[in-house]
């Protein structure tokens, strides 16, 4: 009955996710794109490749690889090529958004503690190029995913679904890839984030302090200080994207971790906790891909203006249309 309750969750969740996720992450990427959110050209281009990645993510993972299969079981992405195609690319803008993510981190810890470096790294061409590099390696480094997955029937000669090949489970070549994969991503970059949030919170604590004692502010009078406060705007939505990667991700980067140290990747029964700890960590996980608009709309006041404008343009559309529309036929004679 736990696999029957669990599946049960996951058929409600993943289309769920998927209607929330697509719309967010497109809204997102438009309203960012249009650069009135007073942003730096810098950090538009980490964010808006995130919001790609992460739009991805949703259509390759909770769709094109649960929703489909569930609900149009015979449809022609169970082809084994095609869904192949689908499980590369989903490893692979898995591993894209999460180095985004990273890049993202790396450029404000640069920012904020690296004052010689910023003006040479903090740069829109940099940004750029991070991205695209990221972009690139993300997609060679899950490549081979692709040659590891077969067919797991045939149906009139014709490949069917998809399933890993005999091989993949006893070639030492494989199991060390799969090992490499895991530590790629999402281990290292989990711990990397860690890293620079918790080196990026030591400077600012660091440097507001000595500045605070530079200008002679230890008495009971406090006075708005405009750096500390514009580099406290800068650290909340850093540590906002982060800090969210951190929590919907440790589940999932502790769980790889120790079924790699044990060494056991299969379960005994339905109710075995390794099985409910891997099934919920995938879904934390792929709720991180939806996070980002909420934290932009929290932490970004002109992010919420363009937002609140988009909502407003169809309905006043709308309302214009009905209004010219009554006009119309209160001209028209009777």
């Amino acid at each position: 009955m736990g696999y029957i309750l669990m599946y049960q969750i996951e058929d409600a969740f993943y289309p769920v996710l998927a209607a929330i996720g697509v719309p967010v992450n497109l809204v997102t990427i438009v309203i960012l794109a249009r650069g009135n959110c007073g942003l730096s050209k810098c950090i538009m281009w980490y964010l808006v490749g995130m919001a790609v990645a992460d739009l991805l993510v949703v259509i390759m993972d909770p769709i094109l690889t649960v929703i489909v299969v569930i609900y149009f079981p015979y449809s022609f992405l169970r082809i084994t090529p095609v869904c192949t195609l689908v499980l590369f690319f989903g490893f692979a803008v898995t591993v894209v958004s999460v180095w985004l993510t990273v890049a993202f981190t790396f450029d404000r810890f640069v920012m904020i503690c690296c004052e010689k470096m910023k003006t040479k790294y903090c740069t829109e061409k940099t940004a750029a190029v991070v991205v695209g590099v990221v972009g690139v390696l993300g997609i060679l480094e899950a490549l081979p995913w692709y040659f590891t997955i077969g067919p797991q029937y045939m149906v009139d000669n014709v490949p069917m679904s998809c399933a890993n090949k005999p091989s993949f489970f006893t070639s030492t070549a494989w199991g060390a890839y799969q090992l490499f994969h895991f530590i790629f991503s999402p281990v290292v970059p989990f711990f990397l984030i860690l890293l620079l949030n918790i080196l990026t919170v030591r400077h600012i604590l660091v440097a507001s302090r000595a500045r605070r004692q530079l200008q002679g502010c230890n008495n009971r009078e406090r006075h708005k200080d405009p750096v500390i406060e514009s580099r406290r705007k800068s650290i909340i939505l850093l540590f906002s994207i982060s800090g969210s990667f951190v929590l919907l991700w440790v589940t999932r980067v502790v769980y790889n971790i120790y079924t790699q140290l044990d060494g056991n990747h299969s379960y005994s029964t339905y109710t075995d906790p390794r099985f409910i700890t891997e099934r919920v960590s995938l879904m934390l996980q792929l709720l991180s891909s939806c996070t980002n608009t909420c934290i932009y709309a929290v932490t970004q006041t002109k992010f919420r203006e363009e937002l609140k404008n988009g909502v407003k343009f169809p309905l006043c559309l709308i309302m214009n249309l009905c209004s010219s529309q009554s006009r119309v036929n209160g001209l028209r004679p009777s």
